[in-house]
């Protein structure tokens, strides 16, 4: 990989709960990209405790594993995982990375080019879909609930303020998958 055309690239995915961003990524998965969800960090962890996989122990766990090792616990854990996903792969999409922090670790420490796309959607649009998905839904006052807590104790808005690219998500779920094909082919990432 020592050609600047296949240096590896890092296509991270941000947005606040709902917008679309589990989508975007499985679609690129589909189309033979690696892919590392952040989440899986915690749910893992939920799982090894013993803890029924749900938003209420998933919370618990983010929130203690911040607390307990820095508000970059879930990218640090992730960062060996991603460095070996670039190994064998020309690009990585990140689905959900959370934090102002973790964006600049992974900017610092992750040896790959890094994109960042915002996907987008108006609120009450993201409350039904996270109301109406089958795994994890949610009320749309725990929908409320979750976003004000991943924007005071996650710093969730930096990544998506300062990101390269925002994709809006108002419309068909095709059209906006369409609209991502079309930015990575334009972006030039590629499996």
């Amino acid at each position: 990989m020592s050609s600047t055309s296949h240096a590896p690239r890092a296509l991270a995915l941000v947005g606040m709960p709902g917008a679309g961003k589990t989508l975007c990524a499985a679609h690129l998965q589909e189309r033979g990209f690696a892919h590392y969800r952040f989440g899986s960090i915690v749910v893992n962890e939920v799982i090894r405790r013993g803890l029924e996989v749900n938003p209420a122990n998933e919370r618990v766990v983010r929130e203690e594993l911040r607390a307990r090792e820095g508000i970059n616990a879930i990218a640090v854990r992730a960062m060996p995982h991603l460095k070996t996903a670039l190994e064998s792969h020309r690009s990585l999409v990140i689905d959900g990375l959370y934090g102002f922090g973790e964006y600049k670790l992974l900017h610092r420490e992750l040896g790959a080019t890094m994109v960042v796309i915002a996907i987008v959607s108006a609120r009450h649009l993201r409350y039904a879909r996270l109301t109406e998905r089958p795994e994890r839904p949610l009320t749309q006052a725990e929908a409320e609930e979750r976003d004000f807590r991943e924007i005071d104790m996650l710093e969730k808005g930096g990544p998506i303020a300062i990101a390269d690219y925002t994709l809006l998500n108002n419309r068909a779920a095709a059209d906006l998958l369409r609209a991502l094909d079309a930015l990575t082919d334009q972006l030039g990432f590629y499996p």
